[in-house]
């Protein structure tokens, strides 16, 4: 997928995501300009293919996104890091997550990547999403990160041992 041609869909995306209460590292109100210099500043990383950016879409329409960002270090070539699953609010619960999984885990595969970590905001939906495609928990972090009035969120962090 080319970045610069679907920027403005996944800027709204992720507006719409993060400003409808999962904030995917980022503190609401995001504003779209502020998406779209998110969504730039993968360029290096998805040209030096350190950084895959998976999309679902609904015929040409953007619906979806993953990232799948890989470790350098030698001693780590066989894991990734899942980043910023997310769908379209009035798409969720009907399989779209689910084929994004999909799509992530035989991308990992195919980079030689078997050990997938993640981590999402304790108590969110997501958190049952991923128990539910088979990640394992690894333990909760208490306030890893901040909303915007200063409260703390926990974090969980989560692995999958991917099959060959």
């Amino acid at each position: 997928m080319k970045l610069e041609e679907h920027l403005e869909v996944l800027a709204g995306l992720l507006v719409a995501t993060v400003n409808g209460g999962y904030p995917l590292g980022f503190l609401p109100p995001l504003t779209h300009d502020r998406a779209r210099h998110y969504w730039l500043s993968l360029r290096h990383d998805l040209q030096s293919n350190s950084r895959l950016l998976l999309a679902a879409y609904s015929g040409d329409r953007i619906i979806g996104s993953a990232q799948l960002a890989f470790s350098a270090w030698p001693n780590s070539r066989h894991r990734a890091e899942l980043q910023k699953l997310f769908v379209a609010p009035a798409l969720r619960g009907k399989g779209v997550g689910k084929s994004l999984m999909a799509a992530i885990h035989n991308a990992a595969r195919q980079h030689g990547r078997t050990l997938l970590l993640l981590n999402t905001r304790r108590g969110q939906p997501a958190e049952a999403f991923y128990r539910q495609v088979g990640y394992r928990e690894i333990g909760v972090v208490p306030g890893y990160t901040m909303g915007p009035a200063g409260e703390r969120y926990d974090t969980v962090a989560f692995y999958n041992e991917l099959s060959s």
